[in-house]
Order: C-alpha cells, then sequence, then structure tokens
C-alpha cells in the first residue's frame, strides 16, 4: 500500500495536467503487427530466437502502462497479430484501422512496413520495432514512421567507436552471403571510414560445411595471410560466426555478430533499474528480455508516454508531443531517450556485450557531437535524406 501510495504521490508532482483531466477515462488500443520470418536452415547449432520475441516485449510494455495508467484511469488493451505472409497482415491491420485502432508497433520486415506504411492512412502512428534496415533511416524514408529498435549503422558505429578508442584499427571482415549479412558487413565498412578503421582484409564465407566438425582445420587457414588487430564477423543468421572465436590464424578477439557484440539490450545490461525490467518479463515469460522484445516495449511505452503526458489519444496530438523536444522515454539505459527529427530513429546508447557479461557502452567518450553525443550512432542528419519533422 505504502509504494502505491508512493507512486501516486510522485504522479501528481509530475503530471498535473494529466491529473487535472483524470475525471475523463481514456482507453487506448495498441495494436502489435507480429511477422514469422524463415530465416532458412542454420548450419551452426544455435539456440534459435524465441518465436515469441517482440510480443512478449509488447504484452510487458501494455502491463506497466496500465500499472500507472490505473492512477489517471488511463486503461491499454493489445491487439495482437502474428502471420508470415504480408497481404495478410496488411488486410488484418486495415482491419484493426477500421475498428478504430491508430497506434501500430511493427516487428516486421522492411518490405511489410512500407506495405503497412501504404495501406494505412497517415493519421495512424506507426513504430517499427523489427527492422534494422539503415535505408529506413537514410533512404526510403516511409511517412511518419518511428524506429525503436537500432539500425545496423548505429550497431556498427557503436563497435567501431570502441575498436578505436582501444586502437585496433587494422580490421579483417568476414560475411555470410544472406542479405542480412552484407547489409551488415556495409555498415562495418561505413564506420570504419567514419571513425578512422581500416578493413585490412576482406572474405566471403561461402561453405556450407559443418564446422561442428571442422572448425579447429578449416577456420585458421581461412583467417590468415594479413596482420590484423581484430576479426569483424558479419553472420547474423549464426551460420559460421560462434566458430571463430579461438579458431582465428592469429591470436586475435572476435568482434561483430559474434564474439564482442553490439547490441540494443541484453541479458547483462543490469545498471539504472534495468534489473527490475528484467525481473518482470521473466516473471511474465520465462525467457530471457531480447532486443526484438525491448523494442517492442519501448514502442509501448512511447505510446503511453504520450498519453500520460498530454491526456489526449488523438493521433496528431500524440505525434507532436512523441517528436518534439518535451519528449523523454525513461528506458533503463541510463538517460532519457528521445527520437531524432529526421529520421525517427530512437536515440540510444548501445550495449557491447559478449554472452555473459556487459563490455562497455557507447556513444565512446571523447566521440563528440554538437547536438548529442547519441547522435554519433548511425545516420546523423545531414546523411538522411529523411524529414519526418521538418526544421
Amino acid at each position: 500500500m505504502l509504494k502505491q501510495t508512493t507512486i501516486g504521490l510522485v504522479l501528481a508532482t509530475l503530471l498535473p495536467s494529466a491529473l487535472a483531466d483524470a475525471n475523463e477515462p481514456l482507453d487506448i488500443r495498441v495494436a502489435y503487427v507480429g511477422q514469422i520470418i524463415d530465416r532458412g536452415p542454420v548450419l551452426s547449432n544455435l539456440i534459435p530466437e524465441p518465436e515469441d520475441a517482440g510480443l512478449q516485449g509488447a504484452r510487458l510494455a501494455i502491463a506497466d502502462s496500465n500499472s500507472t495508467g490505473r492512477f489517471l484511469k488511463h486503461q491499454y488493451r493489445l491487439d495482437e497479430i502474428e502471420g508470415e505472409d504480408t497481404a495478410t497482415l496488411v488486410a488484418e491491420s486495415q482491419a484493426l484501422y477500421d475498428d478504430g485502432a491508430r497506434l501500430f508497433v511493427l516487428n516486421t520486415a522492411a518490405d511489410t512496413l512500407a506495405a503497412l506504411s501504404q495501406a494505412l492512412p497517415p493519421d495512424a502512428l506507426l513504430i517499427n520495432s523489427g527492422s534494422r534496415d539503415d535505408s529506413l533511416r537514410s533512404e526510403q524514408c516511409l511517412p511518419g514512421m518511428l524506429h525503436t529498435l537500432p539500425s545496423r549503422a548505429m550497431l556498427a558505429d557503436a563497435l567501431a567507436q570502441w575498436l578505436i578508442m582501444r586502437r585496433w584499427n587494422r580490421w579483417m571482415l568476414i560475411s555470410g552471403s544472406t542479405d542480412d549479412d552484407l547489409a551488415f558487413a556495409e555498415s562495418i565498412k561505413r564506420a570504419a571510414k567514419r571513425f578512422g578503421g581500416k578493413v585490412v582484409a576482406e572474405k566471403a564465407w561461402s561453405f556450407d560445411t559443418d564446422l561442428r566438425r571442422t572448425a579447429q582445420k578449416e577456420l585458421p587457414p581461412f583467417t590468415s595471410g594479413t596482420e590484423y588487430d581484430v576479426l569483424v564477423v558479419a553472420d547474423e543468421r549464426g551460420d559460421f560466426g560462434e566458430y571463430l572465436p579461438y579458431n582465428t590464424g592469429l591470436p586475435r578477439p572476435v568482434v561483430g555478430t559474434q564474439g564482442l557484440m553490439p547490441v540494443g539490450w541484453h541479458k547483462m545490461i543490469e545498471a539504472w533499474g534495468a534489473a527490475q525490467l528484467h525481473s518482470r518479463f521473466e516473471k511474465q515469460s520465462g525467457r530471457w528480455m531480447n532486443e526484438k522484445d525491448y523494442a517492442s516495449w519501448a514502442a509501448v511505452r512511447t505510446f503511453a508516454e504520450a498519453v500520460t503526458r498530454t491526456g489526449s489519444t488523438d493521433v496528431a496530438t500524440l505525434r507532436a508531443f512523441v517528436l518534439s523536444d518535451r519528449f523523454e522515454l525513461a528506458a533503463f539505459k541510463g538517460r532519457k531517450l528521445n527520437f531524432r527529427h529526421w529520421s525517427g530513429q530512437l536515440r540510444q546508447p548501445v550495449a557491447l556485450v559478449h554472452p555473459r557479461a556487459l563490455v562497455s557502452s557507447s556513444p565512446q567518450e571523447g566521440f563528440l557531437h554538437p547536438v548529442t553525443d547519441l547522435d554519433t550512432l548511425g545516420f546523423d542528419a545531414p546523411e538522411s535524406r529523411c524529414r519526418v519533422v521538418e526544421q
């Protein structure tokens, strides 16, 4: 009872305008659209991504929003859509829109995002929590689309800053053959040019060998022939990258999609109240919270924060507030987060982890920016053609 009373007093202090309208109950619908994507056969023996990745994060955010929203008579409800086919997801999303839904969390591939953006009217507020595609933040500018999942460029820049800080400037880059692998490899090369790294050798992994039996024999010669400080791997699906640590031709660290990894969220992030977020999530879902879960959680909480601060469910009002300098999302990352006016990307630190420990967090100290050092990660305003808000 004391805990609830304390929360109520804090809300009364921070939210006077919202509490003034507390006699007007609000019902807030959030639609979650999740695409089940066939990743194809994975050549290494890995634990697959949970089938409900993203959805569980959205569910937790609804519970969190209702926990505080009850003081303001705000009731949140989640409409859930999941499927494989883009056309089906678009049709079901349109049906939800026709039924009154206006707030959408989209955990889908980039092409499905484009289809949904075209199909849903402009008064729907859309947040991408599933695609890392750089083009969505730089060239393929979907009208009004926001993004809570870090882009590949943000991840690559976070890693590059740490490598340059350590003076590990010479990189061997090994990439797989999938489109996602090639996209991450391009982000790595962009980051190298941006921060002063040098890709001294680049190799493509195109073999279908079973590395569970042959890694010790095949990988050392494959990663030899050039002097380098660190081996950077681009293997998003996990076909071969897990076998590179301790099997390199030179005794060098492995970073990238395996080894030391840049991530938007991870179990090993425990400071700033994150341990409590993990605890609530694990109690709900029975597993760890991953990047897709966190991005969907942040998307729902963005909607809830806007409703709380404005006391409104009007989409134009919510959009204007979310994209204003007044918006701040408390998101367990040690800083208040907000959205970039040009690309709609959520500014956020990027953690550098290996499977059992947090090593660092970027942006690294000393990488400066005239507005915020968070904008040293990913596409800055001059690098992007997108303009969610005209300045």
